[in-house]
Protein backbone atom coordinates (compact mmCIF):
# COMPACT_ATOMS: atom_id res chain seq x y z
CA UNK A 1 0.00 0.00 0.00
CA UNK A 2 0.75 3.50 0.70
CA UNK A 3 3.73 4.72 3.14
CA UNK A 4 2.49 7.01 5.78
CA UNK A 5 3.20 11.14 5.13
CA UNK A 6 6.16 11.95 3.95
CA UNK A 7 8.07 8.50 3.03
CA UNK A 8 6.58 5.55 1.12
CA UNK A 9 5.72 1.84 1.94
CA UNK A 10 8.82 0.50 1.44
CA UNK A 11 10.52 2.83 3.41
CA UNK A 12 8.36 3.14 6.21
CA UNK A 13 8.52 -0.72 6.45
CA UNK A 14 12.60 -0.69 6.45
CA UNK A 15 12.55 1.93 9.30
CA UNK A 16 9.99 0.11 11.15
CA UNK A 17 11.64 -3.66 10.71
CA UNK A 18 15.28 -1.88 11.62
CA UNK A 19 13.38 -0.37 14.85
CA UNK A 20 11.60 -3.62 16.10
CA UNK A 21 12.35 -6.81 13.93
CA UNK A 22 9.04 -8.17 12.58
CA UNK A 23 8.34 -10.06 15.92
CA UNK A 24 8.27 -7.35 17.73
CA UNK A 25 6.11 -5.01 15.63
CA UNK A 26 2.73 -7.41 16.99
CA UNK A 27 3.82 -5.89 20.90
CA UNK A 28 3.14 -2.60 19.66
CA UNK A 29 -0.08 -0.95 20.84
CA UNK A 30 -1.88 0.97 17.65
CA UNK A 31 -1.20 4.70 19.28
CA UNK A 32 2.66 3.48 19.51
CA UNK A 33 2.38 2.36 15.84
CA UNK A 34 0.63 5.40 14.91
CA UNK A 35 3.44 7.46 16.14
CA UNK A 36 5.54 5.32 14.12
CA UNK A 37 3.66 6.20 11.48
CA UNK A 38 3.58 10.06 11.54
CA UNK A 39 0.25 9.65 13.69
CA UNK A 40 -1.68 7.80 11.30
CA UNK A 41 -3.84 5.96 12.66
CA UNK A 42 -5.24 4.21 9.52
CA UNK A 43 -1.83 2.64 8.57
CA UNK A 44 -1.12 1.41 12.42
CA UNK A 45 -4.75 -0.07 12.06
CA UNK A 46 -3.65 -2.00 8.67
CA UNK A 47 -0.45 -3.10 9.71
CA UNK A 48 -1.51 -4.36 12.89
CA UNK A 49 -4.60 -6.08 11.25
CA UNK A 50 -1.61 -7.75 8.21
CA UNK A 51 -0.05 -9.01 11.54
CA UNK A 52 -3.09 -10.83 12.99
CA UNK A 53 -3.62 -11.93 9.71
CA UNK A 54 -0.67 -13.69 9.04
CA UNK A 55 -0.46 -15.07 12.38
CA UNK A 56 -3.54 -16.96 12.25
CA UNK A 57 -2.74 -18.25 8.60
CA UNK A 58 0.34 -19.45 9.58
CA UNK A 59 -1.38 -20.99 12.71
CA UNK A 60 -3.61 -22.51 10.28
CA UNK A 61 -1.31 -23.89 7.97
CA UNK A 62 1.08 -24.94 10.07
CA UNK A 63 -1.54 -26.36 12.24
CA UNK A 64 0.46 -24.28 15.44
CA UNK A 65 3.66 -25.43 14.56
CA UNK A 66 4.84 -28.30 12.00
CA UNK A 67 9.03 -27.45 12.94
CA UNK A 68 10.69 -30.01 12.96
CA UNK A 69 14.44 -30.31 15.03
CA UNK A 70 16.81 -31.91 14.05
CA UNK A 71 19.65 -30.54 16.08
CA UNK A 72 20.44 -27.68 17.74
CA UNK A 73 21.75 -25.82 15.03
CA UNK A 74 18.13 -26.30 13.82
CA UNK A 75 17.14 -24.47 17.37
CA UNK A 76 19.69 -21.45 16.77
CA UNK A 77 18.58 -20.74 12.93
CA UNK A 78 14.91 -20.56 14.32
CA UNK A 79 15.59 -18.27 17.68
CA UNK A 80 18.58 -16.37 17.02
CA UNK A 81 16.66 -13.64 15.12
CA UNK A 82 13.90 -13.80 17.38
CA UNK A 83 16.20 -13.38 20.44
CA UNK A 84 18.91 -11.14 19.28
CA UNK A 85 17.77 -7.52 20.40
CA UNK A 86 16.89 -8.83 23.81
CA UNK A 87 18.35 -7.12 26.42
CA UNK A 88 17.46 -9.58 29.32
CA UNK A 89 17.76 -13.46 29.36
CA UNK A 90 14.42 -15.13 27.92
CA UNK A 91 14.12 -18.48 28.62
CA UNK A 92 11.82 -20.40 26.19
CA UNK A 93 10.47 -24.19 26.66
CA UNK A 94 9.82 -26.29 23.64
CA UNK A 95 7.29 -28.51 23.72
CA UNK A 96 7.65 -31.46 20.93
CA UNK A 97 5.91 -34.46 19.68
CA UNK A 98 7.23 -37.85 18.79
CA UNK A 99 8.76 -37.05 15.88
CA UNK A 100 10.76 -33.90 17.45
CA UNK A 101 8.30 -31.48 15.75
CA UNK A 102 7.55 -28.36 17.98
CA UNK A 103 3.96 -28.70 19.06
CA UNK A 104 4.20 -25.61 21.51
CA UNK A 105 6.31 -22.26 21.77
CA UNK A 106 6.47 -20.68 25.21
CA UNK A 107 7.98 -17.77 26.87
CA UNK A 108 8.47 -19.02 30.46
CA UNK A 109 10.59 -16.30 32.21
CA UNK A 110 12.28 -12.63 31.18
CA UNK A 111 15.42 -12.36 33.68
CA UNK A 112 17.00 -8.97 35.10
CA UNK A 113 20.13 -8.03 33.29
CA UNK A 114 21.76 -11.24 33.12
CA UNK A 115 20.10 -14.12 34.78
CA UNK A 116 16.73 -15.73 34.34
CA UNK A 117 15.03 -17.21 37.37
CA UNK A 118 13.15 -20.58 36.31
CA UNK A 119 11.29 -23.09 37.91
CA UNK A 120 10.67 -27.11 36.75
CA UNK A 121 6.77 -25.89 37.82
CA UNK A 122 7.08 -23.46 34.61
CA UNK A 123 9.08 -25.42 32.37
CA UNK A 124 6.99 -28.70 32.43
CA UNK A 125 3.43 -27.17 32.40
CA UNK A 126 2.85 -26.63 29.30
CA UNK A 127 4.41 -29.59 28.23
CA UNK A 128 2.49 -31.36 30.19
CA UNK A 129 -0.71 -29.79 28.92
CA UNK A 130 0.32 -30.01 25.38
CA UNK A 131 1.05 -34.15 25.83
CA UNK A 132 4.76 -33.37 24.42
CA UNK A 133 6.72 -36.47 23.96
CA UNK A 134 9.84 -34.35 25.22
CA UNK A 135 11.06 -30.41 25.48
CA UNK A 136 13.78 -28.33 24.60
CA UNK A 137 15.15 -25.68 26.34
CA UNK A 138 16.13 -22.70 25.02
CA UNK A 139 17.52 -19.06 26.32
CA UNK A 140 19.75 -16.46 25.02
CA UNK A 141 22.90 -14.17 26.61
CA UNK A 142 22.93 -10.99 26.35
CA UNK A 143 26.12 -10.59 26.18
CA UNK A 144 26.52 -12.76 23.18
CA UNK A 145 28.79 -15.23 24.86
CA UNK A 146 27.05 -18.20 24.83
CA UNK A 147 29.24 -20.27 27.25
CA UNK A 148 27.15 -21.76 29.90
CA UNK A 149 27.40 -20.29 33.28
CA UNK A 150 27.55 -22.49 36.63
CA UNK A 151 23.49 -21.48 37.00
CA UNK A 152 22.98 -22.45 33.52
CA UNK A 153 24.43 -26.08 34.13
CA UNK A 154 22.91 -26.14 38.19
CA UNK A 155 19.47 -25.41 36.26
CA UNK A 156 19.62 -27.82 33.00
CA UNK A 157 20.55 -30.74 36.02
CA UNK A 158 17.59 -29.87 38.23
CA UNK A 159 15.48 -29.62 34.40
CA UNK A 160 16.84 -32.89 33.08
CA UNK A 161 16.40 -34.71 36.80
CA UNK A 162 12.13 -33.62 36.72
CA UNK A 163 11.78 -34.42 32.89
CA UNK A 164 13.08 -37.75 33.76
CA UNK A 165 10.56 -38.02 36.69
CA UNK A 166 7.81 -36.49 34.28
CA UNK A 167 8.94 -39.25 31.61
CA UNK A 168 9.31 -36.24 29.41
CA UNK A 169 12.77 -35.90 28.98
CA UNK A 170 14.79 -32.62 28.38
CA UNK A 171 16.72 -33.25 25.09
CA UNK A 172 18.59 -30.38 24.67
CA UNK A 173 18.98 -26.72 26.49
CA UNK A 174 20.51 -24.32 23.83
CA UNK A 175 21.87 -20.95 24.97
CA UNK A 176 21.75 -18.54 22.06
CA UNK A 177 24.72 -15.99 21.95
CA UNK A 178 25.28 -13.21 19.11
CA UNK A 179 26.13 -15.66 16.29
CA UNK A 180 27.00 -18.88 17.92
CA UNK A 181 25.25 -21.53 20.48
CA UNK A 182 25.94 -23.86 22.73
CA UNK A 183 24.30 -26.77 23.22
CA UNK A 184 24.59 -28.87 25.99
CA UNK A 185 23.05 -32.21 24.41
CA UNK A 186 26.25 -31.62 22.18
CA UNK A 187 28.49 -31.65 24.66
CA UNK A 188 27.18 -34.31 26.83
CA UNK A 189 30.62 -34.73 29.07
CA UNK A 190 29.46 -31.27 30.98
CA UNK A 191 25.99 -32.57 32.16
Amino acid sequence: GVGSKGESALELSNKLLKKYNFNKLEDLSVRDLAKECNNDFNKALQMLSLIEICKRYNSLIHNGHTTLIKSAKDVFNIFSYKLLNEKRETFIVLSLDSKNNIIKEEEVSKGILDSSLVHPREVFKSAIKESAYSIIIVHNHPSGDCTPSQQDMEVTKILMKAGETLDIPVVDHVIIGKDNYYSFKEKAEQI
